[in-house]
């Protein structure tokens, strides 16, 4: 399957703009050391099972560590119908872009 992919600097243009939703499908204690704050949580695992948690009108940009779970996590998204795309180098190149991030439970949702 060709998952569609968008870079760090795509994404944060994205995020300016309210243009898509952004799932973080990472573990509970990776989001607690640093997430996005626009981001939502639903770890990869349990992913299957609430795809109904996700919205259907606009499209799902999905990150994780590095861009591995968020691979497949986009696979099964599309598998499942829904519009997603893979944010290639996931959290580790947006830290290292310098942009800002919350730690903890510092009000972005978290399932």
């Amino acid at each position: 399957m060709d998952i569609p992919q968008i870079d760090i600097d795509q994404l944060a243009t994205r995020l300016e703009t309210g243009d898509g939703h952004l799932l973080d499908v990472r573990r509970p204690d990776e989001w607690d050391e640093a997430h996005i704050a626009q981001a939502s949580l639903i770890t990869l695992d349990e992913l299957p099972d609430r795809l109904d948690e996700l919205p259907t009108d606009r499209q799902v940009l999905i990150v994780c560590r590095s861009g591995g779970r968020s691979a497949l996590a986009s696979e099964i998204l599309i598998g499942a119908g829904l519009d997603a795309v893979n944010v290639e180098g996931g959290m580790l190149a947006w830290l290292d872009s310098g942009r800002d991030v919350l730690t903890g439970d510092d009000g972005a949702p978290r399932a």
